[in-house]
């Protein structure tokens, strides 16, 4: 069997690398092997491994211009020309090393490949395999990363992995996150770990006072971190040093790190190294720091095949797969200095427990990943698939994996699932969730994410944090463990305990999650690893400063999950100094509204929550100077595309307004195109904003079909209701018109957001969000400037606007608008707009009485509120993460895959520009595919 490895810089010092050449090295014996790397780097390769393989090179980049390795009749100038272009193969963000000059041979190579097996080792190379391979190879990748925490560059393996024979990850928590983002259209997934390298290996003896970190010096590997937690610890073990190999672009900001913290003399930056072996024999320690990004790390398989114990931050994947927590190793909490110096030090003070590690850390890797157990792995993986290769129903399930990836999303959106960024369970906990699940079949228990999990869509991100907050409360009572609610600031709840009850407290959480899906991350905890937990287990967790506690739940569709996110804090508070009658109490972690310390955790005070009562502190039921306890409504206006007597009325008012009429049909029917977005936004505000007191749906008399009219907190307003002179002004299709008439609803309160129905929350947000509590309105200033020519006939309906409410400001206030302003709910407060109405009455008069949009217009509540309410005093700059999608740009719907995968934006819109070529059915399927799976719980305002 031939099999060919596909690496882009197969001479590099890299993790892929390694991994990929220890492999090759190891069915080498058996099989015909080689390595086909795109570019050659290097004189010869960083590693040894790969000098004893047959390596083959397309692009030759040690050459100057680079130009192919093969024989070629290309002159210096076309290579130049070629380098200099950028991939049409490989998008610039799925890995930007590659250039027109690569796409032109691995076009030619790939399509007359002599191999077996070609095997991928990156997304981007893995997009032009599936494009070019001959359809008898079979088809492989190795996913080296954590494709959850990918970020643009996992999306080839959305888009092209229904096209592979096999996706190969190297932990079960990535495996699972692919198998539940592609659904029906994935491969064949499986799970092979890296292997320990054959060989001789020299082992640490134990006596060694060195620490070893290996990592690039890059700003993820987070190398400062070993840096500062070393300066903690440094002076209590002055006979230990800290060693670092690796290059990268932070090393100066490194050197000086360790100049300013006085090291010079004991923490060395020593470089890429060849011979790492002879440098851990001399270590007693090794430590990663990297706070993401580390699918199955080789160098912590190199550490222990040495005997050397590691110390390393417990992120989403790779160390908690590699080290056993207290017993070759420890795990802390990601980021946390702190936790890091205080593992390190107790290692390096207690020469029998380290050592103790280091004998089971040698024998525990060799057990676990030998060369000849992984080997096995894939060479029966590879030899299945070959036997396969040639049977008819290969390729047609491949065509039914691809065509099912484009049903559910389109030609470049596909949805992705959560994750988790804690670790994996262990084995003794993963049986007994089996345990559960098999018991839990009515409560609808499945895996997500690698836990057990709740399936349901009823319920709603505020619900869910709510009922965190109960069963923790519950619980306490049940044991009659003193608590109370504090006031963080936050969207999630946190109960504070005194320290002294911490037994008794885990006790209580521990019996009443017995046998349920209920888990609790641990929050500082001394001696258990860090991360989550079955709940039920807490009573012997040990020493903690507190958990998290919370019931996980996934919707059907995947695409949304409720964790420890959402889950409610239990802190154990202790007294400063401890034990000391009358001293204040002082938070583990984090703080409250009123401070990190508090005179008394006697209850004073009750707090309301989801309709029931908690007890609290006096301090925390006052009025505090921040709090926005102000009513928040929310306003839209809509359209219904689909109104059958619609474009006549349009056609009729389009004659009456004449032959400046200011707008086109097609781009009018472009910003009026209904694609169901309303009820998403309405989804999102219940979801993201569930302190809006009312929502007012402003339309022409059209309500759409799904909503409830009954519900009490959605009101419908007519168009008619609000305009001072319908005659004269309805119907009308000019946006700005009806947005001049928004204060004029009647129970609309002081202060409300005004939303499009293209505009939504993109995750939690609080009124101060959008308002100070004194009443006065952020105001989200957009990058995009408002050219400084005047209004003319070529612009955008916003754009003359925005130049006309420039004119006045510059008239009345002598200052210049700029910019614009994002497309986000834009807030507001009803008697500014009554004075801008009466200030501008002429003008905004007209405003009223276009019924399409004119070069004339002013745009009342998007650009003149709020440049007006901010050079009057009354407003003040804020900041808001958001996005804008241009739902008629295919680049937009992979947009809208990185949207969904973080979560992260405050507000997003989906808008669509007027000279898009897409096909509106691609349009639409994008558009309800990625509202589905942002948005799935249904929100109260819907019909049941």
């Amino acid at each position: 069997m031939k099999i060919t490895y596909l690496l882009t810089r197969g001479d590099e010092m890299g993790g892929t690398e390694l991994a990929v050449h220890t492999q090759a090295r190891h069915l080498a014996a058996r099989h015909e092997v080689e390595v086909l790397s795109v570019f050659r780097t290097r004189p010869e390769p960083f590693f040894a491994e790969a000098r004893e393989l047959p390596v083959r090179y397309l692009v030759d980049r040690t050459a100057s211009p680079q130009r192919p390795v093969r024989e070629s009749r290309l002159d210096d100038e076309a290579c130049r020309t070629l380098a200099a272009l950028p991939s049409e193969l490989v998008e610039p963000a799925w890995e930007p090393t590659f250039d027109r000059l690569s796409d032109v041979e691995l076009a030619a190579a790939l399509p007359v490949l002599d191999t077996d097996v070609l095997v991928t080792t990156s997304p981007a190379l893995m997009a032009a395999a599936v494009a070019y391979a001959p359809a008898r190879v079979v088809t492989v990748h190795q996913e080296h990363r954590p494709s959850q925490r990918r970020d643009a560059s996992v999306e080839p393996l959305l888009l092209h992995g229904p096209r592979l024979d096999a996706l190969v990850t190297l932990t079960e928590r990535t495996r699972l996150w692919l198998a539940e983002s592609l659904g029906t259209s994935a491969p064949e997934l499986a799970v092979i770990p890296h292997a320990v390298p054959d060989g001789f290996r020299p082992s640490a003896d134990g006596e060694g006072r060195v620490i070893v970190a290996a990592a690039g010096l890059a700003g993820e590997k987070r190398v400062d971190h070993a840096i500062r937690a070393f300066a903690r610890i440094a002076d209590a073990h002055p006979d230990w040093t800290l060693r670092i190999f690796g290059g990268g672009r932070r090393e100066q900001e490194l050197r000086r790190l360790i100049d300013g913290s006085g090291l010079q003399d004991r923490v060395e930056l020593l470089g890429p190294c060849r011979d790492m072996a002879a440098e851990w024999a001399k270590a007693g320690l090794s430590v990663l720091t990297s706070d993401h990004d580390e699918a199955f790390p080789p160098v912590l398989l190199e550490a222990l095949a040495a005997g050397v114990p590691v110390v390393a931050y417990d992120v989403l994947t790779g160390p908690a797969e590699i080290v056993r927590h207290q017993v070759d190793g420890l795990l802390v909490p990601p980021g946390d200095i702190d936790s890091l110096a205080a593992a390190l030090s107790a290692l390096m003070g207690d020469p029998e427990t380290r050592n103790g590690y280091g004998i089971a850390a040698r024998r525990g890797v060799y057990g676990r990943f030998s060369s000849v157990r992984v080997t096995g792995l894939w060479e029966e993986l590879y030899t299945r698939l070959v036997a396969r290769r040639d049977r008819p129903e290969r390729l047609a399930e491949r065509a039914d994996r691809v065509a099912a990836a484009i049903s559910s999303g389109g030609g470049v959106f596909r949805a992705t699932a959560p994750y988790a960024l804690s670790a994996p369970p262990p084995p003794d906990e993963s049986a007994r969730e089996n345990e559960i699940l098999e018991c839990g079949a009515a409560k609808h228990l499945v895996r997500s994410a690698g836990r057990l999990a709740e399936q349901r869509d009823d319920l709603t991100l505020p619900a869910a944090v709510d009922r965190n907050l109960e069963l923790a409360a519950s619980a306490l009572e049940s044991y009659a463990v003193p608590y109370v609610l504090v006031r963080t600031g936050a969207t999630t709840h946190t109960l504070a305990v005194d320290a002294d009850h911490r037994g008794l407290a885990l006790k209580a959480l521990a019996e009443a999650a017995s046998g349920e899906a209920v888990y609790a991350e641990l929050l500082g905890p001394r001696g258990a690893a860090p991360g989550p937990v079955l709940a039920e287990r807490l009573d012997a967790v040990g020493e903690v400063a507190g958990v998290k506690v919370f019931r996980p739940v996934t919707t059907s569709t995947r695409s949304l999950r409720y964790g420890a996110g959402q889950g409610c804090t239990v802190a154990f508070w202790t007294r400063e100094p401890r034990g000391r009658e009358g001293g204040p109490w002082r938070a583990p972690f984090g703080s409250t509204l009123a401070g990190a310390e508090l005179p008394d955790l006697t209850p004073s005070a009750e707090l309301t929550v989801a309709g029931r009562r908690y007890p609290t502190l006096q301090v925390f039921a006052e009025r505090l100077t921040r709090d926005v306890d102000f009513p928040v409504d929310a306003v839209y206006t809509w359209v219904d595309d689909s109104d059958p007597r619609r474009p006549a009325r349009r056609e009729a008012a389009r004659g009456t307004a004449g032959e400046s009429a200011g707008e086109s049909a097609d781009s009018g029917a472009v910003r009026f195109r209904n694609r169901d977005e309303l009820r998403y936004s309405l989804r999102s505000l219940a979801q993201y904003a569930p302190w809006i007191r009312h929502v007012w749906l402003v339309t022409a008399g059209r309500r759409p079909g799904w909503l409830d009219p009954d519900h009490p907190g959605l009101t419908v307003v007519d168009h008619r209701e609000i305009f001072p002179d319908p005659a004269a002004s309805l119907p009308t299709f000019n946006p700005h018109a009806v947005e001049a008439q928004l204060h004029r609803i009647e129970g609309l309160s002081e202060h409300f957001l005004y939303l499009n129905d293209d505009v939504f929350l993109g995750c939690p947000t609080t009124p101060g969000t959008f308002f100070l509590s004194s009443g006065l309105p952020r105001v989200f200033w957009s990058e995009v400037p408002v050219p400084a020519q005047p209004p003319s006939d070529e612009d955008e309906g916003h754009l003359a606007a925005a130049k006309n409410n420039r004119a006045l400001l510059e008239r009345d206030f002598a200052r210049t608008l700029t910019h614009g302003l994002p497309h986000v709910p834009h807030a507001l407060r009803r008697s500014i707009l009554d004075e801008l109405s009466e200030r501008y009455a002429d003008e905004l008069a007209a405003t009223s009485r276009s019924r399409f949009r004119s070069r004339a217009d002013l745009s009342l509540v998007s650009s003149l509120f709020q440049h007006y309410a901010y050079l009057t005093g009354r407003a003040v700059p804020g900041e808001i993460t958001y996005d804008f999608v241009d739902i008629a740009d295919r680049a937009g719907h992979a947009r809208l895959g990185r949207i969904l995968q973080s979560r992260d934006k405050t507000a997003f819109c989906i808008g669509e520009s007027p000279d898009g070529t897409l096909h509106e059915q691609e349009k639409a399927l994008a558009t309800r595919a990625f509202l589905t799976a942002y948005f799935p719980v249904p929100s109260p305002y819907e019909r049941a």
